[in-house]
C-alpha cells in the first residue's frame, strides 16, 4: 500500500494522524463503523460504541466536520463559567485502532451521521478501506422493531454476500427504508465486490426514544458471533436490569400499555413458532416488513431528542 504522510489531508477531508500497528496475528483486518443519530434506537449504537472504545484505542484519522455536519441541527455544547465561556465540546467522526478483550486489533469508525456530502463522504471511507487493506467492514445500528421487551432482543444480519450471513431464513420480504450512511456504505461496498455485513439490534419500537442497554448487549454479542471480535458487555448488565425494572413498573401502571405489550408478545410467539413448524394466521414477511418500514419512517420525521408515548 502507498501511504500518505501522517499529517497530509486527502481530497476528501480526512486528516491522518498515525499508522495502524496491527500485525498478522490480528487475523482478518476488520473495520467496524457505528454512526449515531438516525439508526440509534434505544441509544444502543452509542452504548455499544462507548463500550468498545472503553478499552485500548489510538487515533488514526478523523474527518473535517465543517464539510459534512450541520451544527445548527446538532449544536456543540459550550461550557460557561460565571462570566465567560471556557470550553466547547466539538463532535468528531474519527477512526481509531482499538483492541478487543483478547488483544486483537481492529479499526473503529465512529461519530454522528453526516448531514452533507454523503456521496463524497462514502467515497472517502471507501478510499480509507482500500488504503488500510480492510477485509471485512461491519456496520452497527439499532432499529425500532415490532417486538416486546419481555422476549429476547433480536438482531438482523445483512450483508454483501450470502456466505457472510448466518444460515437462517430471512424474516423480512422487500421493504424500503429511509437512506442512511451505514446502509449506503454497505451498498457501495457490495457494488465494489468487497465484503461487508450489517448488525442491526431490534429495539422494541415503544422504547426507541429511551436508553435500552439490552439492545447494546445483543449488538456486541452478535459482533462476536459474526466476526470473532470479543467485547465484554457485562458492564452494561446493571443498566439493562434497571431499565427493564422501570419498564415493568410502567406496564403495571398503564392498562393500555399492557394491552399493547400482550399483543406484541402474541405476535412474537407466533412468529417464533412458525420457524419450527407451520402455524396458521401468522403475519407474513411482507406484513412484518411493512410494520418495520412504518416505524422507520416515523423515526425519520422526528428530531433527535424528541420523546414518544410508549403506548403510541
Amino acid at each position: 500500500m502507498t501511504h500518505q504522510s501522517m499529517t497530509e489531508r486527502s481530497d476528501h477531508v480526512i486528516t491522518w494522524h498515525s499508522e495502524p500497528e496491527w500485525t498478522d496475528s490480528d487475523g482478518q483486518r476488520i473495520l467496524v463503523h457505528a454512526f449515531t443519530g438516525f439508526l440509534d434506537a434505544g441509544s444502543a449504537t452509542a452504548q455499544a460504541t462507548k463500550t468498545i472504545m472503553s478499552g485500548t484505542s489510538r487515533l488514526v484519522a478523523d474527518f473535517d466536520l465543517d464539510e459534512v455536519l450541520d451544527y445548527r441541527a446538532r449544536r456543540p455544547p459550550l461550557t460557561y463559567v460565571n462570566d465567560h465561556f471556557t470550553d466547547v465540546d466539538w463532535p468528531s467522526i474519527a477512526l481509531h485502532e482499538v483492541s478487543d478483550d483478547m488483544g486483537r486489533r481492529f479499526m473503529m469508525l465512529t461519530g454522528p451521521e453526516p448531514d452533507y456530502r454523503w456521496q463524497g463522504f462514502i467515497t472517502a471511507v471507501l478510499q480509507l478501506i482500500e488504503r488500510l487493506d480492510i477485509a471485512l467492514t461491519v456496520g452497527l445500528s439499532a432499529v425500532p422493531w415490532p417486538t416486546p421487551h419481555t422476549r429476547p432482543t433480536g438482531v438482523t444480519i445483512h450483508g454483501t454476500d450470502p456466505r457472510l450471513l448466518p444460515e437462517e431464513d430471512p424474516m423480512l420480504g422487500t421493504l424500503q427504508v429511509p437512506g442512511h450512511i451505514g446502509g449506503l456504505l454497505e451498498l457501495r461496498l457490495g457494488q465494489a465486490g468487497r465484503d461487508a455485513i450489517g448488525i442491526a439490534a431490534q429495539v422494541p419500537h415503544y422504547l426507541a426514544q429511551v436508553d435500552y442497554p439490552r439492545a447494546a448487549i445483543t449488538m456486541l454479542n452478535a459482533l462476536r458471533d459474526n466476526t470473532g471480535l470479543t467485547i465484554d458487555a457485562d458492564d452494561l448488565l446493571p443498566a439493562a436490569e434497571r431499565a427493564e425494572a422501570e419498564i415493568a413498573g410502567q406496564v403495571e401502571q398503564s392498562e393500555e400499555f399492557a394491552t399493547v405489550l400482550a399483543a406484541l408478545e402474541q405476535q412474537y410467539d407466533q412468529v417464533m413458532a412458525v420457524r419450527s413448524e407451520s402455524v396458521d394466521d401468522l403475519p407474513t414477511a411482507d406484513e412484518i416488513a411493512a410494520q418495520v418500514e412504518q416505524f422507520l419512517a416515523r423515526m425519520d420525521t422526528r428530531r433527535d431528542g424528541e420523546g414518544e408515548d410508549p403506548t403510541a
